[in-house]
């Protein structure tokens, strides 16, 4: 029988070939009966384990204890502003910083910090301690040219936006600042931070708090308070703060022993003055507060 010649492929043909997809075998059964491993669940767990490998899957769990933490009216803008305010947390980006721009990634940094520090109430103890660590890390995320870590400067800064934000006179909270500020290139611990950090807004809390007290005492007439009222207030307010000497160096407890001031010791403290019948001196609310805030910040121990 004559040989029947095969004819070989053109080099076009043999490109078109290469160019076929394989053809990958479906999910079937083993000769044993058991299902074998489809392309499909291969490929999600592959995906799964990029999104853990980048970190992705981590991320998102932070971002959804965060909205569980602090539990906003529109979680969707909250995650939003979340995601929007990690961008300068890592110190890769550190270098974007460098003049002339290195005014507004301060800047910025800052804003991202305090955002961080407004999710969870002071007395959150956990959540807030965990917010402290982060608004720390991005504050002190290095550049190519400065090694990592936070500055006395940059730690003031803060305090004083803080403060600011607060919208606390600033003849009330400048005592507490001149003894809490660091050096501006001193380096700033974690421990010192986050000392600062809570003290500063358990003085605005305590602020905020006397204000409201002065509102029972204010003459609408007048826009003041009897300065013989005010003060016999202010006399029972330190009573209550010198009772809480043995929680020394907690401003919480200063904070807590002023919320002990309840109608009866208020009334009584009220109800002396006036029978003293002298004639009244008005005392504002600026007066008022500063003496207030100098009760608390007597307590407060200086940085160092």
């Amino acid at each position: 029988v004559a040989a029947v010649p095969v004819p070989l492929p053109s080099p076009k043909m043999a490109a078109v070939e290469k160019r076929r997809p394989t053809v990958v075998p479906v999910a079937g059964f083993t000769d044993g009966g058991r299902p074998t491993v489809s392309r499909t669940a291969a490929v999600a767990e592959s995906e799964e384990d990029f999104l853990q490998q980048v970190g992705v899957t981590e991320m998102l769990r932070a971002a959804l204890l965060k909205v569980l933490e602090a539990r906003p009216e529109d979680p969707i803008a909250f995650l939003a502003h979340y995601f929007e305010n990690m961008g300068l947390r890592s110190p890769a980006n550190g270098g974007a910083g460098e003049p002339p721009g290195q005014l507004l990634l301060q800047q910025q940094r800052l804003g991202r910090a305090l955002w961080h520090l407004r999710l969870a109430h002071h007395s959150q103890r956990t959540a807030f301690n965990n917010n402290v660590s982060v608004a720390y890390e991005c504050l002190s995320a290095g550049g190519r040219k400065k090694k990592p870590g936070l500055d006395g400067r940059t730690y003031s800064e803060l305090l004083k936006r803080i403060c600011r934000d607060g919208e606390a006179p600033e003849e009330v909270v400048a005592p507490l600042l001149r003894k809490i500020q660091c050096r501006d290139h001193e380096a700033v611990p974690l421990s010192v931070f986050r000392a600062g950090m809570r003290t500063c807004f358990v003085l605005l809390e305590f602020v905020a708090r006397a204000g409201a007290l002065y509102r029972l005492l204010e003459d609408p007439g007048l826009a003041a308070a009897d300065r013989r009222v005010g003060q016999a207030v202010l006399d029972t307010l330190e009573g209550a703060l010198q009772a809480g000497d043995s929680d020394a160096g907690a401003p919480t407890r200063y904070l807590e022993a002023g919320s002990r001031l309840g109608p009866d010791s208020l009334a009584l403290a009220m109800d002396r003055a006036v029978v003293a019948r002298r004639p009244g001196v008005p005392m504002t609310r600026e007066e008022f507060l500063e003496k207030a805030a100098a009760l608390f910040i007597a307590k407060v121990k200086p940085v160092g």
